[in-house]
């Protein structure tokens, strides 16, 4: 009955997984939808994919808009896929965060008498960004209008791009001439690199992932959202002293004592990660401070710190609210990175113990600790998969009156899991920022009945973006089993 190729006419009723959108035809066929559109739009889509039971169809155009539908500011939206609702307002935006979470809870989780909160708002909801990670490719990634132009009719190098890959697209990158997520020197930070990496092509050639032959790779750029200290980190394969010196120069002149602090990191990996294996510091101290309410952070070239500050501010005080320590209380922050949010709770509990696999973190977390003068705190590097080793350092700390969890997007692993069911704290607060991976380790702790979720809200950190964090608090209902 349907052949590809062939255009349909499908209203938008709701998201579904992997940035599609879903609607029915009058025959009752599911069609999901591939491109930026918004519940309520009426569309015309081009179906590329035929299955059993549903379509998969690309967005070709929107024949009546949904009233939550508004003009997205950035010219490459629809092409870079960094901000996939800026077509939406922001009041939608929240509505669907929050229908996210709560429909994972019921169709992943099983949940079925949970209140999912509304979701937290953000402000601002544009130049809220605190890092920006471009990355420099040796293949410009040519808007649909550029395609079949002439080399010579390009007003940008074809061969040469700063700024983000298009998706599913990693050979190339948009080259960028500002993004609206980052703040207006962090824009400036970007044309400066790019006008000086252009002026030294052939001592800074790009690097390929093709060949692993080249120099330039990221350009991180940490703006702190509280003290304003800037950070420049330029990645390449290797020192070169001169072009270095005179990017350094080129950005003292454009942003002046704004500029904090200049690092060119180095690193041989085979790989496209920002992450350097040694620093070279050219201005300034090499890291930038940055605060959350009263707490101090160092951030080094290669710390981890939440990317919205205010934002970060207005999820810790919803992780205090839900835990609700005492003074009394022994807490665990188990994937604790840093320490943020071990730092953040210090000050109403009696102990804290931060646990965390990657090495670097601890060492962080620690230093943070000594900054701020918090002293009931202890960092340990663990492995919540191996419980039989750390149930001595567990034991020598004490039972848990609450556990705060914060894992990777990934969510637990299943031992992790397990180890958290068998020493049974009497409540467990779990921030997640993957709502299926949240409602999946939700239906597992609650398992036979030992935990109750009682409250979970969503907090959007990432305006314009699908992305969203939650807070879940859960309750113990069955007596505890001993650490083992």
């Amino acid at each position: 009955m349907y052949r590809k190729k062939q255009l349909v006419e499908v209203e938008i009723v709701d998201l579904a997984d992997k940035d599609l959108c879903f609607g029915k035809l009058a025959d009752g066929i599911a069609v999901f939808v591939q491109g930026p559109a918004a519940v309520g739009d009426l569309v015309r889509a081009e179906i590329f994919k035929i299955k059993k039971r549903h379509l998969v169809a690309r967005l070709r155009e929107v024949l009546r808009p949904s009233p939550h539908r508004i003009e997205p500011r950035c010219p490459l939206f629809g092409t870079c896929g960094g901000c996939k609702w800026q077509h939406m307002d922001y009041a939608e935006q929240l509505r669907l965060k929050r229908k996210q979470v709560a429909d994972a809870l019921e169709h992943v989780g099983g949940f079925d008498d949970v209140a999912c909160e509304p979701c937290l708002p953000a402000d601002p909801i544009f130049g809220y960004r605190n890092k920006m990670d471009f990355s420099f490719t040796d293949l410009r990634y040519l808007p649909s209008d550029e395609i079949d132009l002439d080399p010579a009719e390009h007003e940008k190098p074809i061969d040469f791009a700063l700024g983000f890959h298009a998706p599913g697209c990693y050979a190339k990158a948009l080259d960028l001439d500002r993004c609206d997520l980052a703040t207006d020197d962090t824009n400036l930070v970007l044309d400066v690199v790019r006008e000086v990496c252009l002026r030294h092509r052939d001592d800074l050639p790009v690097y390929s992932t093709r060949t692993h032959a080249g120099e330039l790779r990221n350009l991180v750029v940490r703006h702190a959202g509280r003290t304003g200290e800037l950070m420049v980190n330029l990645l390449t394969s290797t020192h070169l002293p001169a072009a270095m010196t005179d990017l350094r120069d080129a950005l003292l002149a454009a942003l002046g004592d704004r500029l904090t602090t200049f690092v060119n990191g180095v690193t041989s990996a085979k790989n496209t990660v920002a992450f350097s294996q040694r620093e070279h510091i050219l201005h300034g101290p090499g890291f930038i401070v940055d605060r959350l309410e009263n707490l101090s952070f160092r951030i080094s070239p290669n710390s981890f710190f939440q990317t919205n500050t205010a934002q970060a501010e207005i999820l810790y005080r919803l992780v205090a609210e839900f835990a609700d320590p005492r003074p009394d209380h022994v807490v665990y922050d188990l994937f604790c990175g840093a320490g943020s949010i071990t730092l953040f709770l210090a000050d109403r509990c009696r102990k804290l113990l931060g646990i965390e696999l990657v090495e670097s973190a601890v060492a962080d977390a620690r230093a943070n600790a000594e900054r701020n003068g918090i002293e009931n705190v202890e960092f340990r590097q663990l492995d919540l998969k191996d419980v039989r080793r750390i149930a001595g350092d567990l034991q020598a700390f004490g039972r848990p009156d609450l556990v705060v969890t914060d894992p990777p997007r990934a969510g637990m692993h299943p031992k992790a899991l397990a180890f958290l069911r068998q020493i049974a704290p009497p409540a467990i607060v779990y921030v997640s920022c993957n709502p299926a991976s949240l409602a999946r380790d939700a239906r597992l702790l609650c398992e036979d009945g030992l935990y109750r979720l009682v409250r979970c809200r969503p907090v959007d950190l990432f305006p314009q973006t699908n992305h969203v964090e939650t807070v879940a608090r859960f309750e113990r209902t069955l007596p505890p089993t001993s650490i083992a």
